[in-house]
């Protein structure tokens, strides 16, 4: 017996091709959890935060303690 007949032959064609399609998904599925992360994790604590933040928030009151302050100038405290 011939030692190629014991050995497969290596697959020399679309090598490249078969190892970017499992990143490409790979990478996607990792993205996408990112995104998802950011979302649950950062965006929408920070968007209810606001939420209640300016549930009960009186501008006119904050400015009058500015001025009171003496931030503005063209607004002098009383």
């Amino acid at each position: 017996m011939s030692s190629s007949a014991l050995l497969p032959k290596p697959q020399m064609r679309r090598l490249l091709a078969r190892r970017m399609k499992f990143h490409l998904f790979g990478a996607f599925f990792v993205s996408v959890g990112c995104a998802a992360l950011y979302k649950f994790g950062v965006a929408e604590p920070r968007k209810r935060a606001y939420a209640e933040f300016y549930k009960n928030y009186d501008p006119m009151k904050d400015f009058e303690a500015m001025r009171a302050a003496g931030v503005f100038e063209s607004a002098p405290p009383k």
